[in-house]
């Protein structure tokens, strides 16, 4: 079965929806230092890099924020790798399952699917082991493994939905420390100066910077991953309802 050319259309605007998300993101922190930079040419102290204000005021829970970044780029390279077409329903299954089944060799059908267990095997051995039922229950049969291998699939996904709703929240909770622990030392001093109160906001801010540079591409890749997930459910099932057609009588 050949992909349609809509499920190429998808994949090609979410490959483009989260490389826009990337380059603006990069754009931003780029644009960010540089600003920066520029000021600091402009007055006689030189101020710090983006990355050193990170680096200095991160705290605790921004190197927690950085430490979760770091795991989701692991899932998301994980991820990519296992969850594409090649992986759920590699070509050379689909093929020889096909030609078994038009020879009506079911029991070495069987056999492959249980030497190569991936989406597209699992779920056809779920109806070969319905043979002799009903077409009705044959379909039942491979319904239910489609929908227990989606399962799956978007509980692997699940974990990129977590981070990015919990990394704007943990930047959040760093910020508003921050700004306790910052008016908490200005309460202690006489005399409050500009420059003490804009360092102490500065550095609580930088943990709502970094969770939401986090949040943002993790969000896209999410989306994206969760859009190949269901059109990958389609074709596949498109493929086992064709192999399982021939089962069907006037009466189903």
């Amino acid at each position: 079965m050949k992909l349609p050319s809509s499920l190429f259309k998808g994949r090609l605007n979410g490959l483009s929806l989260f490389s826009m998300t990337v380059v603006t993101s990069t754009l931003f922190l780029a644009s960010t230092a540089f600003a920066q930079e520029g000021g600091a040419a402009s007055s006689d102290k030189k101020a710090p890099s983006l990355l050193e204000d990170i680096l200095k005021n991160a705290g605790v829970i921004g190197y927690v924020i950085i430490g979760v970044s770091i795991l989701a780029l692991a899932l998301i390279i994980e991820d990519f790798m296992s969850i594409k077409r090649e992986k759920l329903a590699p070509p050379h299954l689909q093929e020889e399952l096909e030609a078994l089944f038009d020879e009506g060799k079911f029991d070495e059908a069987m056999d492959v699917c249980e030497a190569e267990p991936c989406y597209l095997t699992n779920v056809v051995a779920a109806g070969l082991d319905k043979l002799g039922h009903s077409y009705n229950v044959i379909a039942t049969a491979f319904q239910e493994a489609a929908e227990e291998e989606d399962v799956q699939l978007s509980n692997k996904i699940g974990w990129l939905s977590l981070i990015a709703a919990i990394s704007p929240m943990m930047g959040l909770l760093g910020t508003v420390n921050g700004m306790v622990a910052a008016f908490g030392e200005i309460a202690l001093k006489p005399s409050v100066k500009p420059n003490d109160l804009a360092a102490g906001i500065k550095g609580a801010l930088i943990t709502t910077l970094l969770g939401l540079v986090v949040a943002i591409p993790v969000t896209t890749v999410y989306v994206f991953l969760r859009n190949r997930v269901t059109m990958s459910s389609i074709e596949i099932g498109g493929m086992v309802e064709e192999l399982f057609e021939r089962f069907r009588t006037k009466d189903d």
